[in-house]
């Protein structure tokens, strides 16, 4: 199993899923602004879209999007349970579609871009508050998104890993800031990383 990825961008909750569920891939540092694997290889070969995470499993089959590659890590150690089966299962899409849609896409993406406009910015930082509200509010008195850690988990370690670079107060959100923590606890989440910033070289 291959994994494109980009340090410290969202491909993050990949290499966190398969360390949480003790999986081991080979993992391909991708350039997405010159479009090339760290070999020099033309990514959008591989994932046409040009943006990591991309995986490919062992058969030669390419998936793409966040949603879909950390149900299908997950989904290769069901014992471990990072993605629950029945009603749980669409409650794990359910964050992901959250995270992904509301927080990933609306919040950060606009704060983290140095092209995008300074109204576009000022209105991100707004959207934010009900979000982050919202997260808080689901987060008071329980440990992780779901009755235990998930990829959904992994990909708002990701996300929220974010906010060292925008800098939003998340005073107002102490469950949230609680829940880092746990996460940041987490023996896979600290690995990985460590082992991203490591590799990280701001633009």
């Amino acid at each position: 199993m291959d994994i494109y990825f980009s340090p410290l961008a969202c491909s993050l909750a990949s290499r966190i899923s398969l360390y949480e569920s003790g999986q081991t891939a080979t993992f391909h540092r991708v350039d997405t602004k010159l479009g090339r694997t760290e070999g020099g290889d033309d990514y959008r070969q591989i994932n046409p879209k040009g943006l990591v995470p991309a995986l490919r499993t062992d058969d030669g089959a390419v998936l793409t999007e966040n949603a879909a590659i950390l149900q299908y890590i997950a989904d290769r150690r069901p014992d471990v349970g990072l993605a629950p089966s029945g009603f749980g299962r669409y409650q794990l899409q359910q964050w992901l579609s959250f995270i992904g849609s509301e927080l990933h896409k609306t919040v950060f993406t606009p704060l983290l871009s140095p092209t995008w406009p300074a109204e576009g910015k000022v209105k991100a930082k707004a959207d934010a508050v009900s979000r982050l509200a919202y997260l808080n509010d689901h987060l008071m008195g329980r440990e992780w998104l779901l009755d235990d850690f998930s990829v959904a988990d992994a990909y708002l370690a990701a996300v929220l890993n974010w906010n060292l670079s925008v800098k939003l107060d998340l005073t107002p959100y102490p469950a949230i800031q609680a829940y880092q923590q746990r996460l940041t606890a987490r023996p896979a989440v600290g690995r990985a990383m460590a082992e991203e910033f490591a590799l990280f070289q701001p633009a």
